[in-house]
């Protein structure tokens, strides 16, 4: 059964998150697709629909992360945790290197993996904005 989201509570968290993507940073105007609320850790892994488990994300990270929290590196014992904009700075784990966003961590790495963030449209749509001044 999907629990929906109050308005505005989706207001609170696009506000909070100062209408950027959580995940990967990008403003929505920027976007001609809407942007999503998401659970950070989600309901069917326990998770709730109380704010500090919401994520303001673009359609590209919702759609790729899904209902993951984790994933595997390296080989099946290696279980990393993905990226939680409640918790970790966006600095600790990332870097963005002419609209590469590289890995400074293995939480980094495990979100890129999943997330999909180094697409090729994605880093050519991430350099034009860094050259307006829009991104990140």
């Amino acid at each position: 059964m999907r629990h929906s989201i109050p308005d505005k509570d989706r207001l609170f968290v696009a506000r909070r998150a100062d209408f950027r993507c959580e995940y990967y940073r990008i403003h929505t105007d920027d976007l001609f697709l809407s942007f999503h609320i998401d659970h950070i850790i989600p309901l069917k892994h326990g998770g709730t629909n109380d704010s500090g488990n919401l994520a303001y994300t673009c359609p590209h990270c919702n759609q790729h992360k899904g209902s993951d929290f984790a994933t595997l590196l390296n080989d099946f014992t290696d279980v990393v945790l993905l990226y939680n904009p409640r918790t970790d700075p966006w600095d600790t784990h990332f870097a963005t290197v002419d609209g590469e966003i590289i890995a400074k961590t293995r939480t980094g790495q495990a979100s890129i993996k999943i997330f999909r963030f180094n697409q090729p449209d994605l880093i050519i749509l991430r350099r034009l904005l860094s050259q307006t001044g829009r991104y990140p």
